[in-house]
């Protein structure tokens, strides 16, 4: 694992008064925790530009007032507008105890299933791995020499010697995705004509549709003349019926 140094004073104080004099001087508040006490210190903004701008983990090796402390960031805080560091915090660690980490990926090797006109997708670019400090590596990485088209990598695949992975063992972290191109011709002729037998299906489901509104529209007009014929011939019996009376 790589190392670096950050050079830090101890904080007098720790109000949020405190904090905004720090960063308006491009300081950045930071706290080291673990095994011992908390300290809570400083440092120039410039000094954390190799531990933050890379996708590598860096052993820390603090120097706070004479006093060496080794660590790794845990945590840092951006500004939402500026995205300026606003806070870091290290952990304490020691030979002697594990530690966890997230670790980035990288991928070696050349997939057949890619050759065959796959696509190759990395599901996950970091892995939490726990290990003591003198085995934690500065990447992990994954041979993909035999990753076929459409077959995948978990993390129950991966074996490392004296690292334990922290993810759920059944985390798919790369994959060879099926692509058009990648599919055979007669594959491709298949899902066409499901695709056309669906269409001719919908559109025949439509004409049933719109022929049984059809036919329904004409039954409602028939009953409603009908009921027309029989209200003529009430009224005119009844008018009829007037007229005989009043001779």
């Amino acid at each position: 694992m790589k190392t670096l140094e950050i050079v830090g004073n101890k904080r007098e104080t720790t109000g949020k008064k405190d904090t905004v004099k720090l960063r308006r001087k491009e300081l950045v508040p930071c706290v080291l925790y673990g095994s011992g006490e908390n300290i809570n210190f400083y440092a120039h903004e410039n000094a954390f530009k190799r531990l933050v701008f890379t996708p590598d983990v860096h052993l820390v090796n603090l120097d706070i007032e004479g006093i060496k402390h080794s660590s790794v960031m845990k945590d840092i805080q951006f500004h939402p507008v500026t995205d300026k560091i606003i806070h870091v915090d290290f952990l304490r660690v020691s030979e002697d105890k594990k530690i966890t980490l997230e670790i980035p990926v990288l991928i070696q090797g050349n997939s057949p299933g890619v050759k065959e006109g796959g696509k190759l997708k990395l599901e996950h670019r970091r892995l939490k791995v726990k290990a003591f400090l003198k085995d934690i590596p500065e990447k992990i990485i994954i041979n993909i020499d035999n990753l076929q088209l459409g077959k995948i990598i978990k993390v129950a695949d991966l074996s490392y010697e004296n690292i334990e992975i922290m993810n759920p063992k059944d985390a798919v972290i790369v994959s060879v995705k099926l692509t058009r191109i990648a599919k055979a011709p007669e594959v491709i002729e298949a899902e066409k004509a499901a695709a056309e037998a669906e269409a001719a299906k919908e559109a025949a489901s439509k004409e049933a549709e719109e022929a049984k509104d059809t036919k329904e529209s004409k039954r409602a007009k028939g009953a409603k003349g009908v009921k027309g014929t029989k209200e003529d011939k009430v009224a005119k019996g009844t008018k009829e019926d007037k007229g005989d009376s009043s001779k």
